[in-house]
């Protein structure tokens, strides 16, 4: 007995649910992390694992997990990754020691790459068309930022209503209702001539930024001038710079130079890695701030953010105004799909 439906607007439901997900879990645990940090009597290089391991596994392994799924099913892919989102929430909502949750959160990040490199390509397959498209992406973009805006306030709700478990536990219902409504109205769907997997280049990219990361996290404890630091450091320029060269050798690179000569993308990235090295950054030592020294509760110090909230909510409203060609560097690399530095696919 066949259940599969396939329906545009299904998809977009499901696809939506899954990305407000993966980019909630980014935003949700900072109001959390001082009660997971006493619980759990972590220091603060644990909880900052918390943060960076989901992220830094997202950002390593999405590329890849689009050239993945281009080859066997995009479907396919999204609904594996939801899988192990969900199961690795529940293993980070049972965990009993922060070393347990941190690699609960990379194994999460891994899961939230395999959905976002997916994700717009099936959308891409579910609206072929210009205009619904371009409103498939306005929702999708919407979606990102409404996430990024309640995912303070919520994690404030969770943790002083409940417990800082419940900013996990409630993945665990949702994904399983996303992955049986992603078996009804997801449709599979393939690149007919897909990538070749880019080993090299994951290899020298996730060697980069684990080791600049890591360096990151411990310059502070052991000390910026420290031998240890300053060999993580190096490595990880010289990691970086080997993934850069492979870049520009190989024939089916994972991320295409060329691409950085399009204003528009060059451009998009700018201003991402912007708000991401200011903005984001700030919230897991602001969040220590209100609850730590100023003794606010976590919803209190989710509050807080309300104005931000606000303001998140207003620009994710208006990319619905946005024409198509402004989304579009947006998913170039958020998809497998193959684009050429000249536009053509």
């Amino acid at each position: 007995m066949r259940f599969h439906r396939f329906s545009s607007a299904g998809t977009l439901a499901v696809v939506c649910l899954g990305t407000a997900m993966l980019m909630l879990d980014i935003a949700v645990v900072n109001t959390a992390l001082p009660k997971i940090a006493a619980d759990l009597r972590s220091n603060l290089t644990g909880i900052q694992w918390i943060v960076d391991a989901y992220t830094l596994a997202l950002a390593a392994v999405v590329l890849t997990a689009g050239s993945i799924a281009d080859r066997i099913g995009r479907r396919l892919i999204f609904t594996v990754g939801m899988a192990l989102f969900t199961a690795t929430s529940l293993a980070g909502a049972l965990a009993s020691d922060i070393a347990v949750l941190d690699a609960a959160r990379a194994l999460q990040g891994i899961g939230a790459a395999m959905m976002f490199a997916s994700s717009l390509a099936i959308l891409v397959d579910a609206f072929p068309t210009d205009p619904g498209r371009a409103k498939a992406f306005a929702a999708y973009g919407a979606t990102i930022g409404a996430a990024f805006a309640v995912g303070p306030l919520v994690g404030g709700v969770l943790t002083s209503g409940i417990s800082w478990r419940a900013v996990f536990y409630v993945n665990v219902p949702l994904g399983i209702a996303a992955l049986a409504a992603s078996y009804t109205w997801l449709r599979e769907s393939r690149d007919p001539a897909p990538r070749h997997i880019d080993r090299i280049g994951q290899a020298t990219l996730t060697g980069g930024l684990f080791l600049l990361v890591l360096a990151l996290v411990r310059g502070n404890q052991e000390g910026w001038g420290s031998t240890r630091i300053v060999a993580e450091l190096v490595g990880a320029g010289v990691f970086l710079a080997l993934f850069v060269l492979t870049e520009s050798q190989v024939e089916q690179p994972m991320l295409p130079l060329g691409l950085f000569r399009r204003p528009e993308f060059s451009g998009a990235q700018i201003a991402a890695f912007t708000v991401s090295a200011s903005f984001f950054a700030l919230f897991l030592y602001i969040t220590l701030y209100l609850q730590e020294v100023l003794r606010l509760s976590p919803i209190d110090a989710g509050l807080v953010y309300l104005p931000g909230t606000f303001l998140l909510f207003a620009v994710a409203g208006a990319t619905a105004k946005l024409p198509r060609s402004a989304s579009a560097p947006a998913c170039w690399l958020a998809s497998g799909s193959r684009w050429s530095p000249g536009g053509s696919r």
